[in-house]
């Protein structure tokens, strides 16, 4: 195993074990350095691949820290590499969306609360098909996140949240602008809130299966 592996290896298993928790200040790197039986090199090799993906909070004049380790935050080296697709990988990531989206809204069926109800509401609310792209897009994206987050799993909602890479959207609804599709794109938003509201989990499943199958189908034919 390379030094530097074992070294963020062993920095995992001290978060693990509690010694360091979300927030904790590390030890100074002499210190843990010493404590780990690693030099001062591959430790510090260690902490900038940890504070890369998130794990470690390195804070100049004032040390590393642990974290909030949420798991929004975990993932959000996924949303990078998701805006680095190619067509394949595209038609895969939306094979993903396919199985977690639907899923997540018939979950919303069963936990959404009436404030939730509400916001999305206003959401889809707020656009029509004179919209411009960039604003469908940010539609989109909220009216998505807040069906994932009103799950009430954080883990699901960022890893939805992650896969729904800005570039990707765009990319569909223009398209979908293009073809003069923008009202049926969005009475689907309507149909399935109206499911998710009403607390039919089945019917919220259903139709956004539709939904997001019917955008990967048009997808397929413009790649």
């Amino acid at each position: 195993m390379a030094v530097t592996d074992e070294a963020i290896l062993k920095i995992k298993e001290m978060i693990l074990s509690g010694e360091l928790a979300p927030g904790d200040r590390l030890p100074p790197e002499k210190e843990l350095s010493e404590r780990l039986g690693l030099s001062r090199s591959s430790l510090r090799e260690a902490v900038k691949a940890l504070e890369v993906i998130r794990v470690l909070d390195v804070r100049r004049g004032d040390g590393t820290y642990v974290t909030s380790l949420e798991p929004r935050l975990l993932l959000e080296a996924m949303s990078f590499v998701v805006d680095l697709h190619d067509d394949q990988s595209v038609l895969e990531i939306f094979a993903v969306r396919r199985i977690l989206e639907p899923a997540a809204a018939s979950l919303a069926a069963r936990r959404v609360d009436a404030e939730t109800v509400e916001r999305l509401r206003t959401v889809v609310a707020g656009v029509d098909d004179a919209t411009d792209v960039e604003g469908l897009v940010s539609h989109d994206l909220e009216f998505h996140r807040g069906i994932a987050e009103a799950t009430g799993n954080a883990y699901l909602a960022s890893l939805i949240d992650s896969i729904s890479g800005h570039t990707v959207r765009a990319r569909v609804w223009r398209g979908i602008t293009e073809e003069n599709a923008v009202d049926r794109t969005l009475h689907e938003h309507h149909a399935i809130l109206d499911a998710i509201a009403s607390g039919d989990a089945d019917l919220a499943h259903a139709l956004t299966l539709t939904h997001v199958s019917g955008v990967e189908h048009w997808l397929r034919s413009a790649l």
